[in-house]
């Protein structure tokens, strides 16, 4: 990934916001078939998105504590993450405020 923690956070929300696309473009519904496939595929999607994730967040930090920069690879662990939160309340209010109401 990159050397900035913040566009590392960017980076896991757009990756979070194609795979729900993917996920609704594909989407029968329930009145969709319901096969063997679909819970593969939803612990196959879990599975890769922890690999991603954990490359993403992980990914520089990692690299920073083994060259002996400690502090500054929590430092980054921490912005990221920091970040990402920011990033999951504005979901969140998108989804309070934006989606229409019942």
């Amino acid at each position: 990934m990159t050397k900035n923690p913040i566009l590392n956070a960017l980076a896991a929300g757009a990756y979070i916001v194609i795979v729900v696309l993917v996920i609704n473009t594909f989407a029968d519904g329930p009145d969709g078939p319901d096969t063997i496939f679909i819970p593969m595929f939803m612990i196959s999607m879990f599975v890769l998105s922890a690999a991603v994730m954990g490359y993403i967040f992980l990914s520089q930090p990692i690299m920073l504590y083994l060259d002996g920069h400690k502090k500054q690879a929590v430092d980054f662990f921490l912005k990221t993450v920091g970040t990402f939160a920011c990033l999951t309340v504005v979901f969140l209010a998108a989804l309070l405020f934006l989606s229409p109401q019942a």
